[in-house]
């Protein structure tokens, strides 16, 4: 990326009021990020939903200036990172609306890997839970997935431990910069999960570990994942709010059922109950869940001769042999089709047996 462009998504990143989700309409409107900065204020103000309190916020030097030093940092330590309109891209984030524009990493990352899962769960975890967690993680060793959590306390860092001692990548994401460590008690798993993994963050290198950070962190630990689970948790807790994240981004979440006696069993039993989640017996429900175990062939299906398929049927089956499998809002943007409409398509199509439906409400030929 060009130190303009790069310059200008720090900028962005740092206005105040601005979210994801305003950052990416401004960008699309304007054609660009660095188009942003060069509009007017009469044609920012004839933007739908932004005021002149916005305006003013985009045009303050002082984000400017953070902005550049943050960028000479980044330069400076080589550090890398991703733009949500560039390839590397995780293809789980972009699935989701309020993804962060811009993110941070350090380490030996690979994203490519489809297999990607977040463990999360209490910070007061049991000898249940752990136990529970480290059997999950090694029967699902040889699926080779990606783990991923929080860095916290208890559940995210025996994820991460079990992750590592299985010898599968772990990735940490932070609610604060890459310069800071919490707890503090973590750094000795540094420099392990830098070689079997990584750590992701969309906060600058010198930023706190707020309290607001950590719920906007959980937002990411979901959509990098095809799905989540919770270990353990009381009826209140951050991991709860990341499995109502996952379920908003149509993912698969899982929770371990515990005694209905039992505080840090009763936000999963609740999960379960209110069929917000799937009951978690054994690592076998996560690998049927989302078919892991059926053997993928080497060339896609071809429709049989006597399936006769509408034009809009038609384009639709193109799309996905060309580009495997899709969410059902990829479809319907690509292919240029309402979600209403689309939802009978493609019942019709999967009883003709061209496609079939995949957890998370994703499709394939």
């Amino acid at each position: 990326m060009k130190t303009e462009k790069l310059l200008a998504v720090l900028r962005l990143q740092a206005t105040q009021n601005v979210g994801d989700i305003i950052a990416k309409k401004l960008i699309n409107v304007t054609g660009s990020v660095e188009q942003i900065f060069k509009e007017s204020r009469k044609s920012l103000a004839a933007i739908s939903g932004i005021g002149s309190f916005t305006i003013q916020n985009l045009l303050d030097e002082k984000n400017l200036k953070g902005a550049e030093d943050e960028l000479q940092y980044l330069q400076q330590n080589n550090i890398s990172f991703s733009y949500f309109l560039d390839e590397d891209y995780p293809e789980n984030l972009k699935h989701c609306i309020d993804a962060p524009i811009l993110f941070f990493k350090e380490g030996n990352i690979n994203l490519n890997n489809p297999k990607t899962i977040s463990i999360v769960g209490t910070r007061n975890m049991t000898s249940y839970g752990r136990d529970f967690c480290n059997e999950l993680i090694e029967e699902l060793q040889p699926h080779q997935p990606i783990i991923i959590s929080g860095f916290a306390y208890g559940v995210d860092i025996c994820a991460h431990k079990a992750a590592m001692k299985n010898d599968l990548q772990t990735l940490a994401v932070l609610a604060h910069g890459l310069e800071e460590v919490y707890p503090k008690t973590h750094k000795q798993y540094i420099h392990e999960i830098h070689k079997n993994g990584g750590f992701i963050t969309e906060f600058w290198h010198d930023e706190k570990p707020q309290r607001e950070n950590f719920l906007k962190r959980n937002r990411i630990v979901a959509g990098l994942s095809k799905a989540t689970i919770i270990i353990e948790s009381a009826s209140k807790g951050g991991s709860l709010v990341t499995a109502d994240i996952a379920n908003s981004y149509h993912r698969d979440v899982f929770a371990l059922p515990g005694k209905t006696t039992d505080v840090y069993s009763q936000g999963c039993n609740n999960l379960i109950k209110n069929n917000q989640a799937h009951l978690l017996n054994s690592a076998q429900d996560i690998i049927s869940m989302l078919n892991w175990d059926i053997p993928k062939t080497s060339t896609p299906k071809q429709v049989e001769l006597f399936v006769q398929l509408t034009d809009t049927e038609q384009k639709v089956y193109d799309h996905l042999q060309k580009n495997n499998k899709q969410h059902i809002d990829t479809i319907a943007l690509a292919c240029e089709i309402p979600i209403y409409q689309l939802s009978s398509i493609l019942l019709q199509m999967e009883l003709k047996g061209v496609i079939k439906p995949l957890p998370g409400k994703l499709f394939e030929v």
